[in-house]
């Protein structure tokens, strides 16, 4: 198997589908800045519902989150950081070093992106391991049930659940009807 081919997998293509639904990156990015949120782990959860059909406790977000915590926080976490470090340089025009933070910019952006399909990877791997045998159910009530597991896992107010609806929907409607 070829590192791209480790890399494509239905998740990623669920993730990318989803998240690239209007609204639905700004829903994401906005828990993330507020309740410290790791976007990748709120699209597996809706993934797990919407494409598997498995519901997801608490305890099911956390092990996830506990697979790829290191990788998010040494890795992933670090590059958005220094994505973010390098946007106000990049505004300044008047910055001689304009031009090169800009190309350094887009590198490390490139790379954050390629930092997230490995730690997605890596869920999709936990999810093969620990899917296999779990019953399957109705994917819209999974969907929802995950993702009110998700936001309970970050310890969100139950009222956030109204601030991922694009989410939800989007999610929804990669249900293939039977």
């Amino acid at each position: 198997m070829s590192e791209d081919q480790a890399l494509d997998t239905p998740f990623w293509s669920f993730s990318l589908a989803v998240y690239g639904s209007d609204g639905v990156a700004a829903e994401c990015l906005d828990l993330q800045d507020r309740y410290d949120l790791d976007v990748n782990l709120l699209l597996f959860a809706a993934f797990a519902g919407a494409a598997e059909g498995v519901t997801l406790s608490v305890d099911d977000i956390t092990a996830a989150a506990k697979s790829v915590e290191d990788w998010h926080n040494d890795v992933v976490r670090v590059l958005r950081e220094a994505r973010r470090t390098l946007k106000p340089m990049t505004a300044n025009e008047d910055d001689p070093l304009r031009v090169a933070a800009t190309s350094v910019r887009a590198q490390v952006k490139n790379a954050e992106i390629n930092a997230e399909k490995v730690e997605q990877a890596m869920l999709w791997a936990w999810s093969e391991r620990h899917f296999d045998g779990r019953p399957r159910g109705d994917r819209h009530t999974a969907l929802n049930a995950n993702l009110d597991a998700a936001l309970a896992f970050y310890r969100a107010d139950g009222r956030e659940q109204s601030s991922i609806i694009r989410l939800r929907e989007a999610a929804a409607r990669s249900i293939r009807k039977p």
